[in-house]
């Protein structure tokens, strides 16, 4: 069964959750995305020119010294250390509008999802500051995307929006970094979604992990949030470990396996070759489309790779236009759930996104969609990311049906 997606607003430190009743002066004197992004560069001394990018790193090899031999040698950090508000001036600010405009004049959420990216980045790297240092040795980048829940169909071009989000939860290397996105309407700042990153901490060059700074809960509530973190974490191991690339099908998922086969074959031949469609339903493999990307230098991250927003972007995008085309009338995004980042994407290389229908229930509609580099010299593949967005239809949707086990595997996991 699909659950309806509700946006529940989390138990959070008392810091975070007076924002939810500030008023409109609480947006005054707030950091713009373009400030963010502009502290990003400052912080690992990145080049705004393609050309000098490589010196740019180079500069950065200096800066090993500064890592910690253990978690143990940093200073621990409290979760309002790291907390951080932004403004999005889409109201008081009509000339950046465009930028996040839509069609249907509401705002872009692939655009969100690069604010969203770029924010959970600096508030990683506030809680790593280290005094009198201007210049961070660690490489924080975005290792997944744990969940996304949306409360609002729309999202309005004409309001301006605030972001607020601290570190959650840390790791050895790892740190979970929970984001909300409110709204002002009428004078108040209204929830629109909740957001979950897991962020990683490299060295300066960004070949192996580096430790960051411990977070020490301070009351009862932190602890809570602090406890539900380390099972997210625990959560994400365990459904690592029961992929079927690793372990085979309980007997519920073969049950419903064989209910689907049986479901599809046709009674007259008895063949495993001859199968028939359902009534009001759709063979998995004609729900699917395709794109291919071009990695320019201009969607550079600040370590000249391209931008995980940019991936999650063009991502959302497809799978957007999947769910378009699937269901025949307009989408809206309900949430968005494990996005793994398995490989970096270098400039210059051919990205092929591919979006699936992998479940459909009433009017909601579950899209995956793959995205992997080409190598042109090599002729080799390789899995970059795997994005899971779930929509919701203005009309019910026909069901989505595989044909093959492969195709059976996305529909066990994601109805679950």
């Amino acid at each position: 069964m699909l659950p309806t997606r509700l946006c529940i607003m989390r138990k959070l430190p008392s810091v975070l959750a007076r924002t939810l009743t500030s008023g409109i002066s609480g947006s005054l004197g707030l950091p713009d995305m373009s400030e963010v992004r502009r502290k990003l560069r400052d912080i690992v001394g990145a080049s705004t020119n393609w050309r000098d990018h490589v010196q740019a790193m180079q500069e950065r090899k200096a800066l090993h010294t500064l890592l910690a031999k253990r978690q143990e040698d940093l200073p621990p950090r409290r979760m309002k250390d790291s907390y951080l508000e932004v403004i999005l001036p889409l109201g008081s600010q009509p000339e950046i509008r465009e930028k996040y405009l839509n069609v249907h004049n509401s705002v872009r959420f692939g655009r969100i999802l690069e604010d969203l990216d770029s924010l959970g980045v600096l508030i990683c790297y506030t809680h790593t500051k280290q005094e009198m240092q201007p210049r961070s040795p660690l490489s924080i980048v975005t290792a997944l995307v744990d969940k996304i829940n949306l409360c609002q169909k729309i999202i309005h071009p004409d309001c301006d929006i605030k972001f607020t989000g601290s570190v959650s939860w840390v790791g050895k290397t790892s740190m979970e970094v929970k984001m909300h996105m409110l709204q002002l309407h009428d004078g108040d700042y209204s929830p629109v979604l909740d957001a979950t990153f897991v962020m990683v901490a490299r060295d300066p060059e960004n070949t192996r992990p580096a430790f960051v700074n411990p977070l020490i809960p301070e009351s009862p509530e932190e602890e809570e949030i602090f406890k539900q973190g380390e099972l997210n974490k625990m959560r994400r191991i365990d459904f690592s470990t029961a992929s079927l690339l690793k372990m085979a099908p309980t007997a519920e998922e073969r049950n419903i396996v064989h209910d689907i086969f049986l479901n599809t074959l046709d009674t007259r031949t008895v063949s495993f070759q001859s199968r028939k469609l359902p009534p009001n339903s759709v063979w998995m493999e004609d729900a699917k489309l395709k794109a291919l990307q071009i990695c320019h230098p201009e969607e550079r991250n600040i370590f000249n790779r391209i931008f995980g927003g940019f991936l999650m972007r063009k991502a959302f995008e497809l799978g957007w236009a999947t769910a378009c085309s699937y269901g025949g009338s307009r989408p809206f995004i309900v949430s968005v759930d494990d996005i793994m980042f398995q490989k970096p994407v270098e400039v210059g290389s051919l990205l092929l996104l591919s979006g699936q229908v992998c479940y459909t229930e009433n009017n909601y509609i579950q899209v995956r969609v793959h995205s992997e580099v080409y190598n042109a010299n090599t002729r080799e593949h390789h899995t970059t990311n795997i994005f899971h967005f779930t929509f919701i239809s203005e009309n019910e949707v026909p069901q989505v049906v595989p044909k093959t086990y492969g195709g059976k595997y996305p529909i066990n996991m994601l109805s679950s």
